[in-house]
């Protein structure tokens, strides 16, 4: 079984994100920075050399497979700020329907910039999946 490359790491959080060139999309981290410390109460660490996670779990599948993941995270791409919502999605139509303008993936949401999203449904998706892969993985 292949060994997962993505793992936390002791490299600096604020170091990374000052390295990012756009600025706006580095203000913006910043602010996502903040919003996940304060939702969460965990401290940032990188996660590989471009992921930002908070807290962790360690999970196991039915196939044997496991390893160690964070809570919630997010990665400034180049493309657009990418926030880990390790919880999916399905559950959280009512606050998707308030959030503003994003795209998704399987766990991953996609935002331009922080403007295009309600910063308080952003922190209630952030907040309840945080707490949802916390207690389903304990």
């Amino acid at each position: 079984m292949a060994e997962l490359k993505t793992k936390k790491n002791d490299g600096s959080v604020e170091a990374f994100l000052n390295s990012v060139d756009h600025d706006k999309r580095r203000e913006d981290a910043f602010k996502v920075l903040d919003l996940m410390k304060e939702v969460t109460g965990e401290e940032p660490k990188m996660w590989g050399g471009s992921i930002v996670g908070f807290g962790d779990y360690h999970y196991k599948y039915k196939s044997g497979r496991e390893g160690d993941w964070f809570l919630t995270g997010f990665s400034p791409r180049k493309k657009s700020l990418t926030l880990y919502i390790m919880a999916g999605f399905p559950e959280y139509g009512d606050l998707m329907a308030q959030l503003g303008k994003y795209k998704t993936g399987k766990s991953c949401l996609y935002i331009n910039k922080i403007e295009d999203v309600d910063l308080p449904t952003l922190k209630e998706l952030v907040r309840r999946s945080a707490e949802h892969v916390a207690n389903t993985n304990r």
